[in-house]
């Protein structure tokens, strides 16, 4: 029976649209679910839009727009992006329209009144509407939002408040000792760093005034709306459909060994702490692991809407296609560290490993195979140390795919590949089956044997381009596809490939990715 496998994006904020660390997480998160779909795992992809937030409401009203019409057109970019990245989500949940959310809301906060754990207080903090969070003064980076560089709203309100100062020592045994797993190691530290210093309760609603009247109300309380966060977490399990105790809910959340949420480093607190509080305090599982990947940054600072440094990540696809986007964020971009992307950058591996490595490889595979075989891919036994020792590279690639995969290392589950690939490369240097097809033909001295080894070259290339493309499939799946056409074999869908290339008859090549030429310093396909 296979294992479950539960995954989630953070949900965004849509008062804008999305930057490219936004397609860094689909991405990411994507590949972790095609993987388990790959290896027999019954998987559940989650992703969606935070609508409820005030943020959205300032920006619909610098538009002049009502909320519902800039939060559906900015929901739309986020999906037309996932769209365009082929992220295969089980399901996109909007928390503004879905009425499964607002009733999962209202159950879990009333399960955490009913725990004792929220009261009503006069308050006032310094607050930040773009992170939609309270800072301590000590916490501001020169009387400023650390992460906007606004100046935060100084509010004075009555409001309901979490004990969130209760869970402090329970959560420290829970991540200390990765029942509640946080990676990487680092952010793990932060978050216990953060809990030993002690928690105080928190701030979970607003007035209807200053929300607008936008967002889930309180139940029992028209006055008040739920604070954007405790409503936005629950999208994890209220999309399963908590409210109604759903099966989906039950075999995704209840009944599942591996509940996995991926969010950028920005917004760990509310995952490692606010969120496992939230779960402990109303009686329901926590999740597993919190993975943590970094930002992106242009010269150093962190990629923002509200900074106005954003790059569109639906440009770069519309320019140098969806798998060269896929294969830059999972393969150049470090897991869990920050990064800065350049077009530069971007560009160079594009043509060193995907034009050059991976296009090259197949398309001299493939031209060989028709020219020196009539396109028929030869049986061919093993004749010498070199095949074997390609081939065994090549049948131990998924193991190594493995590894790096339930370790969250997507540059390490890529370069294994590509280690495969450039041992490919060099074995075509090698044998040089062009001088054998000289032989062969009597353009050189009698070599007997000659036919043999050809064969032997190219059933040995076909071999490992098509574990090649097994493996390619979580990362990119496009790509996959258009090697199995050109090989003439099926994809096989989920599982290992079973088929073998011997008697396949290949297509006409086609370039994977054409080499980027510069014109005047723009980047264009030929």
């Amino acid at each position: 029976m296979p294992n479950r496998f539960y995954i989630s994006t953070a949900i965004p904020y849509v008062n804008a649209a999305p930057h490219v660390g936004h397609g860094l997480e689909a991405t990411q998160v994507d590949a972790l679910a095609r993987f388990h779909r790959l290896i027999g795992d019954e998987t559940y992809f989650l992703t969606g839009s935070d609508d409820n937030s005030i943020t959205n409401v300032l920006a619909a009203e610098r538009e002049g727009l009502a909320v519902p019409d800039l939060v559906a057109r900015n929901t739309r970019a986020f999906m037309e992006l996932d769209e365009k990245l082929d992220i295969s989500y089980d399901q996109f949940i909007r928390t503004s329209i879905d009425p499964r959310h607002a009733a999962g809301a209202q159950k879990l906060w009333t399960a955490v009144d009913r725990a004792g754990d929220i009261y009503v207080k006069d308050y006032f903090g310094l607050y930040c509407p773009r992170c939609e969070l309270f800072y301590d003064e000590d916490e501001l980076v020169d009387g400023l939002c650390p992460d906007h560089l606004i100046a935060p709203d100084k509010v004075q309100e009555t409001n309901y408040f979490f004990r969130l100062s209760r869970y402090g020592e329970r959560l420290t045994e829970l991540i200390a000792s990765d029942t509640y797993r946080v990676i990487p190691e680092q952010r793990k530290n932060e978050v216990l760093s953060f809990l030993r210093s002690g928690l105080r309760d928190i701030s979970i609603s607003r007035t209807r005034e200053r929300a607008r009247g936008w967002g889930v109300p309180v139940p029992g309380d028209e006055t008040q709306m739920m604070y954007v966060w405790f409503d936005a977490l629950s999208n994890y399990i209220t999309a399963l459909g908590y409210a109604g105790d759903e099966d989906l809910y039950r075999r995704f959340w209840v009944e599942n060994d591996c509940r996995v949420h991926a969010v950028g480093k920005g917004i760990i607190r509310f995952h490692a702490v606010y969120w496992p509080a939230m779960l402990l305090s109303a009686g329901v599982p926590l999740p597993h692991v919190l993975f943590v990947h970094g930002h992106y940054t242009v010269d150093g600072r962190k990629m923002s809407k509200s900074l106005g440094n954003s790059l569109s990540p639906v440009e770069l696809v519309d320019e140098y296609g969806s798998e060269a986007v896929r294969y830059y964020f999972l393969a150049a971009t470090h897991p869990t560290a920050d990064a800065d992307f350049s077009i530069e950058a971007f560009e160079a591996r594009y043509n060193a490993d995907l034009a050059n490595d991976l296009g090259n490889l197949l398309n001299r595979t493939i031209s060989m195979i028709r020219s020196y075989r009539g396109g028929r891919v030869p049986s061919g036994a093993t004749t010498n140390e070199a095949d074997a020792e390609l081939r065994a590279r090549a049948e131990g690639l998924a193991g190594r795919v493995h590894q790096a995969m339930v370790a969250y290392q997507f540059q390490h589950a890529t370069a294994a590949v590509w280690e495969v690939i450039s041992a490919a490369n060099r074995y075509i240097e090698q044998q040089a089956p062009w001088k054998q097809r000289g032989l062969e033909r009597g353009e050189g001295a009698e070599t007997a044997g000659a036919r043999d080894r050809l064969d032997a070259v190219l059933n040995t290339l076909a071999h490992v381009l098509r574990l090649v493309a097994v493996n390619l499939r979580p990362f990119l799946p496009v790509t996959a596809e258009r090697m199995f056409n050109q090989l003439g074999i099926p994809n096989p869908g989920r599982g290992p490939a079973a088929f073998e290339v011997e008697g396949a008859q290949v297509t006409a090549p086609e370039p994977l990715f054409p080499r980027l030429e510069r014109e005047a310093g723009v980047a264009v396909q030929p």
